[in-house]
């Protein structure tokens, strides 16, 4: 009988201290090591635009400090010790532990208590590992300008592959990360590192599994992403490109359908646009590679006076159709394929269907290579 009594006993303890949790909050308990000048923690809340300051206690003498905030959803915080700071993901209800050593550069931590602050930690590592290759590249390449006393093609040439592969590999490093913690808020905020331009269809993607997972519905900048990508959804890879009417520089319309049944490239461009006129000899040579095999190409300038347009055009030798809505982002073209940055460009199929997107220098080369050059 005072066994039974003895584990009745412990199961009502438990339950009582399972009520008296504050599911209204989160708390960390943290401990900083080696603490020296440092004297405060700050709580830092990353909103989609900005990361505000929500909280600040003082650490005691022996390095220890304690939050509780309330948040109305699961989020992206950060805590600023010293000069370090440590990304965690809380919400209400959780208990979580944070240690770090104050004297540590690399501003190491370790934080339990939290299954999506341990996710994120993972993926900071990835990012850091990644991230210090990236920089070797840069300095390895640097010192060698410095040696040589300039920069020059044969450096550029031989180090943008190198960075540029880096840059893939950090990619697929995260897309793996992002597939195998979809039910993570981590794997959002590390999809969010990529440039969208270049992984959208991964994007989109992710997307629509959020809106079939109702995953972290409530939190605000997923919200805002998820509407993003359904906006550009319509003109992602895949889909049927959208019709349109742009008046040509001759000032007679041109139609997305005039190209029905041919391979063509939209290219938004302008002459004002400095990585546009950088890009536009590999456009150039491009055409001239491929046109005779049936690729076609509508520049599709988003100048604002004709004069600045057509000049351009001559500088620099587009020798293929050429149309504007002379209005900047706000032309209705520019609108009905969401663009927000320039050079852009879409390629488009003989069935209307959008194949490439924003593809630039060697990827264009090799996407045309790949495409009119198969093995028949």
């Amino acid at each position: 009988m005072k066994i039974k009594a003895l584990v009745y006993g412990t199961v009502a303890a438990v339950t009582v201290l399972a009520a008296c949790k504050d599911e209204s909050k989160f708390k960390i308990e943290g401990t900083v090591k080696n603490a020296g000048k440092t004297s405060k923690v700050y709580l830092l809340e990353a909103d989609s635009t900005q990361i505000n300051v929500v909280d600040s206690v003082s650490l005691s003498s022996d390095g220890k400090f304690e939050i509780k905030h309330s948040s109305p959803y699961e989020n992206l915080y950060k805590l600023r010790v010293g000069t370090g700071i440590y990304d965690l993901i809380a919400k209400n209800g959780e208990t979580i532990t944070f240690t770090t050593d104050d004297s540590d550069k690399n501003h190491g931590y370790e934080i339990t208590g939290s299954d999506n602050s341990e996710k994120i930690q993972e993926f900071n590592k990835i990012s850091t590992f990644w991230g210090e290759k990236n920089n070797k590249i840069v300095e390895e390449y640097q010192s060698k300008v410095e040696a040589a006393g300039k920069e020059s093609d044969s450096l550029v040439n031989a180090y943008r592959p190198m960075f540029m592969k880096n840059m893939e590999d950090y990619a697929q490093a995260v897309l793996k990360f992002v597939g195998d913690n979809k039910n993570s808020l981590a794997s959002f905020y590390a999809l969010s590192s990529l440039e969208p331009m270049r992984y959208e269809q991964q994007m989109v993607a992710y997307a629509e599994d959020l809106k079939k997972s109702n995953n972290f519905s409530d939190n605000p900048a997923v919200k805002r992403f998820v509407k993003q990508m359904e906006a550009v959804k319509s003109t992602s890879i895949g889909h049927k490109a959208p019709e349109f009417t742009v008046t040509g520089i001759d000032g007679k319309p041109i139609n997305l359908s005039d190209y029905k049944g041919k391979y063509v490239m939209l290219d938004f461009w302008a002459s004002w646009c400095a990585p546009c006129r950088a890009e536009n000899p590999n456009v150039v040579k491009a055409y001239a590679a491929y046109k005779d095999k049936g690729f076609n190409i509508l520049g599709i300038s988003l100048d604002v006076t004709k004069d600045d347009w057509k000049k351009a055009i001559a500088a620099d030798k587009l020798t293929w159709a050429h149309g504007s809505d002379l209005q900047r982002f706000d032309g209705p073209t520019e609108r009905l394929y969401h663009i927000e940055a320039i050079p852009s460009n879409f390629i488009i199929d003989p069935q209307g269907n959008i194949v490439a997107k924003n593809i630039t220098g060697q990827a264009l080369g090799d996407f045309l290579n790949k495409t009119f050059n198969k093995a028949k």
